[in-house]
C-alpha cells in the first residue's frame, strides 16, 4: 500500500517490506529523476533550507524530481541499530519509491553515498534507469592497497567516535562544506539538519556501516549512460576517487568541477547543476531574465586595509570570518538574500526596504562588538535577475549611495526614505549627492534611528 503523491511537494509514503518510506514528487518535467541523498536527509527539512531547496527545485525545474528518505533516516521508519539496511534493501526502497509514484524508468542522480546506491541499481535495473548521474562518490571506504584515496580503518574509527560524542551540537562539518566553514548560522542549520535526519546512534552506526561498502566490482556492469561529477578539492572524497569510479564504467564521462564543498548545495551549484541539466537534457538551462522591485544593500568595512596590517593575515581572515557570520545572521533574520560577497562587503537583495534597513542597522552594530566599522548604502529599484545574479541601474545606484557613506553611517536613497513612511524608521537629510555614472543628483538621508 502506497500513498500517491501528486506533483505538489507532498510527504507520501511507499510500503517497502515492513518499513515506510517518505517521498516526495516536484515538477512535472518531460522525463523522472531521482535523486538520491548522502549520508543521511531529511527530504522537508532539506527543501525548507535556501540553499537545499534552491538545489533540488532546479532540479525539478527540468524534470519531474522524485525525492526519498533512505531506511533509517528523516521522515521513513527508523530501523534498530543492528538491523541496518543493506544496499539491497535500499533498492528495494528505491523500487517501491518508484513504483509509488508512478515512475516505470527514471535518470538517477546519486550524491556521496547516495552515488554508491545509485550506481548498484543502475547495473541491476538497467531496463528502470535511463541514465545515471554521480557527484562526489566513492567506491569504498578503508583504504587498501589498491585503492589509496579511501580513510584508513583508524581514521573511520575515531571519525565515529568523535561523531558519536559531538553528535548535533559540536561536531566538525568543516570537511563537508570547507567554504562556509566561518559562517556561524550555515553550521547552525546544517548541525540541526543532520540531528533532525537521524538519531546520534542511527548516525554513527549508519556511517560505520557505509565504511564497509565496496561497489567496485559493480562499476564495469553498468551499461547505462554515466556522468561522474567532482569537485576538485573535496576534503570528504578525493577527486581522484571520482576519476578512478569513471574510468571504470565502460563510456562513462568525468567532469571536475572547482571547489572544495563535499556538499553539492554548497559552494557554485550552479555549475554543477548546468553539467547535470545538460547531461540529463542534452541543453543547458538558458538564463531568463525577470525584472522585479527590490531594495538593494551594499555594505563594506571601513579601514579594512589598516585592520589587516595591524592584526597579520591569519587573524585578518578569522575576524573576516566572524564578520561574514554575523552579516549572513542578519539577513536570514531579515529575510535578505545575499547576491555576492567581495572580499569585505556584501550586497544583498531584499523584497522590503524597510526590512533592508533594518538589516543594515543590525549589521552596523553587530559588528561593533567585533571591534569594526561598517557603511552601508541602500537603494530602491527595478532589477533584473538571473539564476543568483541582479543588475540593472538600480543596481549601480545603490553601489554608488555607499560610496557616499561616511564610517558607522547606513545611508538611503530618498527612494527607500519615501517607501518606509510609518514604519518608524528616523532619517536625517544628507542633501543632493551627483552619484558617479548616474544620470540626475539623488537626495540621501542617513539613519538615525532604526
Amino acid at each position: 500500500m502506497a500513498t500517491m503523491a501528486a506533483d505538489t511537494g507532498e510527504t507520501c509514503f511507499a510500503r517497502s517490506g515492513n518499513y515506510h518510506i517518505a517521498y516526495q514528487v516536484l515538477g512535472s518535467g518531460p522525463f523522472d529523476l531521482i535523486f538520491a541523498p548522502g549520508w543521511v536527509s531529511h527530504l522537508e527539512l532539506a527543501l525548507e533550507d535556501p540553499l537545499q531547496g534552491r538545489f533540488l527545485r532546479r532540479l525539478a525545474s527540468f524534470s519531474r524530481l522524485i525525492l526519498f528518505d533512505k531506511r533509517g533516516t528523516g521522515l521513513s521508519d527508523r530501523v534498530p541499530s543492528d538491523k541496518l539496511p543493506t544496499l539491497e534493501d535500499r533498492m528495494d526502497d528505491l523500487r517501491a519509491v518508484m513504483d509509488a509514484a508512478g515512475s516505470a524508468r527514471a535518470a538517477i542522480f546519486g550524491v556521496s553515498e547516495g552515488g554508491n546506491l545509485s550506481a548498484l541499481f543502475a547495473a541491476t535495473y538497467p531496463e528502470r534507469t535511463i541514465s545515471l548521474a554521480m557527484f562526489g562518490v566513492f567506491a569504498k571506504r578503508l583504504r587498501s592497497e589498491d585503492y589509496p584515496w579511501a580513510p584508513t580503518a583508524e581514521e573511520r574509527d575515531r571519525a565515529c567516535d568523535q561523531l558519536e560524542e559531538t553528535w548535533g551540537s559540536t561536531m566538525d562539518l568543516s570537511s563537508l562544506a570547507p567554504s562556509m566553514a566561518g559562517d556561524a548560522a550555515f553550521m547552525r542549520r546544517l548541525a540541526t539538519y543532520l540531528r533532525r535526519s537521524a538519531s546520534p546512534g542511527s548516525a554513527v552506526a549508519l556511517l560505520r556501516m557505509n565504511t564497509q561498502i565496496d561497489i567496485r566490482a559493480v562499476l564495469p556492469l553498468i551499461r547505462v549512460p554515466t556522468l561522474v561529477l567532482h569537485r576538485l578539492g573535496d576534503r570528504d572524497a578525493n577527486v581522484a576517487e571520482g576519476r578512478w569510479i569513471a574510468a571504470q564504467v565502460p563510456g562513462a564521462r568525468f567532469t571536475a568541477l572547482a571547489g572544495e564543498d563535499h556538499l553539492p548545495w554548497v559552494g557554485d551549484q550552479d555549475t554543477l547543476l548546468d553539467e547535470v541539466q545538460q547531461f540529463f537534457t542534452g541543453a543547458r538551462a538558458t538564463p531568463e531574465w525577470d525584472r522585479a522591485l527590490a531594495t538593494l544593500l551594499f555594505t563594506d568595512i571601513c579601514d579594512s586595509t589598516g585592520h589587516a596590517a595591524r592584526l597579520g593575515d591569519h587573524a585578518w581572515r578569522e575576524l573576516l570570518h566572524q564578520h561574514h557570520a554575523l552579516v549572513r545572521e542578519q539577513l536570514v533574520r531579515f529575510r535578505g538574500r545575499e547576491v555576492d560577497t567581495a572580499g569585505d562587503g556584501f550586497f544583498a537583495t531584499f523584497d522590503g526596504p524597510a526590512r533592508a534597513v533594518r538589516c543594515a542597522c543590525g549589521i552596523r552594530d553587530g559588528v561593533r562588538r567585533l571591534g569594526l566599522e561598517v557603511r552601508a548604502g541602500l537603494h530602491t529599484g527595478e532589477i533584473e535577475t538571473t539564476g543568483s545574479n541582479a543588475s540593472g541601474i538600480a543596481v549601480h545606484t545603490a553601489a554608488r549611495v555607499l560610496g557616499q557613506a561616511q564610517p558607522g553611517e547606513v545611508l538611503v536613497s530618498s527612494t527607500v526614505k519615501d517607501l518606509v513612511a510609518g514604519s518608524g524608521l528616523r532619517f536625517a537629510a544628507r542633501g543632493a549627492h551627483a552619484l558617479k555614472g548616474i544620470p540626475d543628483p539623488w537626495q540621501l538621508f542617513a539613519v538615525e534611528s532604526a
